[in-house]
Formats: structure tokens, C-alpha cells, sequence
């Protein structure tokens, strides 16, 4: 594990999540174990990708990949450098010209040499609370790796303590809902029904109200 990132999320990421947001997790039994694995997810913060990660056992910080808009994070070299080293990000392209490329070739590649991917199946950061509508490349993620689990996850106040736009944090505590793993389901539509429907019921769970 590249000593940076060691110190970048043990001396910030770690006491932002543990202490300024106060981090409540429910069903931390279901967080992988080990990779390789697919860990899914609402999102509505630059945070959600650094909170997720933290979840993970400290020996499996190394082996997460977060999948992340390549046209986003290679805006400039500090960026690309910091998403790259860092972060350790599978870059994505999001406009395909090529039908020669395959755009989930590194998700593959990363799942067959053991690595967590971290998705977001709404794609781009939302409304505070309000879920999107999925896209299917999980799906299709899915059915390649048939074996591999899929843990669904739900976060709440986070976009409230860092919303899209902002750049200044600002305290919330934050509530983590972790669901049990699913596997392919054997066609497109009835994944992302199951996908869906484990999200929202892990939203509802809480019986948390919506950010005003």
C-alpha cells in the first residue's frame, strides 16, 4: 500500500469520518471481508467514495477501487496525480466514440486480480437524499462476474455535510446502512429491480427524514 495514501486516510480521511461526521453503521457485518467484491452505493458527495473506503478492513484499503469519470478526475495533472495515487481509481469514460472499447475492461481486470470496486450506479452526484435513476453497467458488471457479491449501501447526511458545489464541511452526523450481498440474478431487468429495491428498502430503514 503506497505510504501516502496510508498517511492521507489515517491522519484526515479517518478522524473526518470517525469524529466530525460521528459515523453511526448499521449491519457492519455485511462490509467485505475480502475481494474480490463490488460495494454499491447512493451518492450524493465527494465524501461517499472516502467513507466507503474507510468501512473497509485497513488491510483491504489497498485492494479498493473506486470507479470514478475519467473526464472528471483527469481535469489536471494535481487531480489525475491525486485520484491516481491516492485514491487509486479505476477511470471510467463516459462518452464511448470507440464500439471497440470496452468501457468496463479495468472493473474486470481489477475483480480477477482479487481488488473491491466501488460503485455508484446513479452515476453523478445528486440531490441530498434523493435517489436517481441506476444505470445499468453494474449489470452488465454483474452478469460477467456472476460469483462475485454485490453489497448494497445506503448513505445518509452526507450530502448535507459536503453537497455537490460546496467546498466547505460542514458537521453532520451520518448514517451508514450497509445490506446483505447479492449475486446476478441471471437478466438485465431483474438485477437492477433487486439492486433497487435493496437500496431503497436499506433508505427506509432508518426511518430518517429527508434533508429540508
Amino acid at each position: 500500500m503506497p505510504v501516502l495514501q496510508q498517511l492521507f486516510f489515517l491522519l484526515i480521511v479517518r478522524p473526518i469520518a470517525l469524529i466530525v461526521l460521528g459515523l453511526n453503521i448499521r449491519h457492519r457485518e455485511h462490509i467485505p471481508a475480502k475481494g474480490p467484491a463490488i460495494v454499491v452505493s447512493n451518492h450524493n458527495s465527494h465524501l461517499d467514495t472516502l467513507v466507503l473506503m474507510t468501512l473497509l478492513p485497513w488491510s483491504l484499503l489497498k485492494s479498493a477501487r473506486p470507479v470514478a469519470a475519467q473526464d472528471y478526475f483527469f481535469q489536471n495533472t494535481l487531480l489525475k496525480w491525486f485520484a491516481l495515487t491516492i485514491m487509486h481509481i479505476i477511470p471510467l469514460e463516459r462518452h464511448i466514440t470507440d464500439r471497440s472499447h470496452d468501457p468496463l475492461a479495468g472493473c474486470s481486470d481489477a475483480l480477477k486480480q482479487g481488488d473491491i470496486l466501488i460503485l455508484f450506479p446513479e452515476g453523478s452526484r445528486g440531490e441530498p437524499e434523493q435517489l436517481g435513476t441506476f444505470k445499468t453497467g453494474i449489470a452488465h458488471l454483474a452478469k460477467r462476474h456472476p460469483d462475485i457479491p454485490i453489497t448494497p449501501i445506503f448513505l445518509h447526511g452526507l450530502g448535507k455535510a459536503l453537497p455537490k458545489g460546496e467546498g466547505l464541511l460542514v458537521p453532520f452526523f451520518c448514517d451508514v446502512f450497509v445490506g446483505e450481498p447479492l449475486l446476478w440474478t441471471g437478466d438485465k431487468a431483474g438485477f437492477m429491480t433487486v439492486l433497487e429495491t435493496a437500496i431503497k428498502a436499506l433508505a427506509e430503514e432508518g426511518h430518517l427524514p429527508a434533508w429540508e
